[in-house]
């Protein structure tokens, strides 16, 4: 299905490139968007094009971290009402969950998931366009994004203890280990960042107390809500969690969620979907997800996936998308390239660490410029 995101996506956009020397409304105009837009914050449009934009952006500019930089032009006044609910958040905790689960309110492509493991915190980021979109740029501004909201509200020199990108290095990391500090990871199995569980617990500066309850009724009339719960999506999550075990079935799944499997079928049917719905949608977002990602081979995502064979999960994608896994991928790259083997890759499991250390997620450290 195609998503779409708000224009305040992209503050700050004609500014930076303006000072590159760029035309924005010829840019915008060449993947379909209207620079007029940017004038009206809360406007929805496509958000493929918009990806498209900042990928096309980032190639004339020369400039790889031309997202970086634009996440740089923003505040907190780019998320609307839901900036003004941040702010009084008493912690950084309350932060993070209140994005995880609002984030759709300002963008329909971004999947927030905070977990702990230990004394770490992981920001675990997932963009699902529904279509053959590159995303390094994406990813960029996201992060981007995130790190300042998190100064903002907290500290302004905080960093993540380190940082990760699906995507490979670029030419001059420089920006990179600006804003987010000397652990950078490209190349990465995830994108996203880790912390030190002590700062979900720093204290939100700009909060007060006395205003929450306002906030919390503002909150409430978003025009986008948190989304329900629903049986399809707890199904959901247990065929992700199933599928890289091969034990995905209908009787399965219902026994993880505490029923028989007729009742399954009947509360997803008054849901307007039907357990095969539910397998197939997630493998779509799950998919999606593994090839932005270099470092999984084919095989391993078909085994991610629940697939026997990795012939079978290429006939079962290009039913789904018509185009091949390879064609996807390559469709999703800034600049094709050929696939290129870095070693094993193990079925991820819970992030775990030992003794006290950073959880290890392989990728590549920035280079030095």
């Amino acid at each position: 299905m195609r998503q779409f995101a708000r224009t305040a996506s992209l503050t700050g956009y004609a500014e930076l490139c303006r000072s590159l020397g760029l035309d924005p409304a010829q840019l915008m105009a060449s993947v379909g968007l209207d620079v007029a837009d940017l004038d009206v914050p809360d406007r929805w449009v496509p958000a493929g094009p918009m990806a498209r934009l900042l990928e096309l952006s980032a190639r004339k500019s020369g400039c790889d971290d031309f997202a970086l930089r634009l996440s740089e032009r923003r505040g907190l006044g780019s998320l609307g009402p839901l900036s003004v609910v941040l702010r009084e958040e008493p912690d950084l905790r309350g932060v993070l969950d209140l994005l995880s689960r609002y984030a759709h309110a300002y963008t329909g492509v971004l999947h927030l998931r905070v977990t702990e493991e230990d004394r770490w915190a992981t920001v675990d980021i997932r963009l699902e366009f529904g279509e053959a979109v590159p995303t390094r740029q994406v990813q960029d501004l996201v992060i981007g994004n995130l790190v300042g909201i998190i100064r903002i509200l907290i500290r302004p020199t905080w960093v993540p203890t380190t940082a990760h990108f699906a995507h490979e290095a670029p030419a001059q990391p420089g920006t990179f280990r600006r804003l987010l500090g000397a652990n950078v990871h490209f190349g990465a199995e995830f994108t996203g960042f880790i912390l030190d569980s002590v700062d979900l617990d720093a204290l939100v500066v700009t909060a007060d107390a006395s205003v929450r309850p306002y906030t919390r009724q503002l909150l409430l009339s978003l025009v986008l809500p948190p989304e329900q719960a629903t049986q399809s999506a707890g199904a959901s999550r247990v065929v992700e969690l199933l599928l890289p075990l091969g034990r995905c079935s209908l009787e399965e799944v219902a026994r993880h969620l505490g029923m028989r499997p007729r009742m399954l079928q009947q509360q997803l049917a008054a849901e307007g979907q039907n357990f095969s719905s539910v397998v197939h949608g997630t493998r779509g977002r799950l998919a999606e997800h593994y090839l932005s990602i270099d470092r999984f081979s084919l095989t391993e995502i078909s085994l991610l996936l629940g697939f026997a064979a990795p012939s079978a999960f290429s006939r079962w994608f290009r039913q789904q998308f018509d185009l091949s896994p390879t064609a996807w991928r390559d469709a999703t790259r800034s600049s094709p390239r050929a696939d290129v083997a870095v070693g094993p890759i193990r079925i991820p499991q819970a992030r775990r660490s030992s003794g006290g250390g950073i959880p290890s997620r392989r990728g590549s450290a920035a280079a030095d410029d």
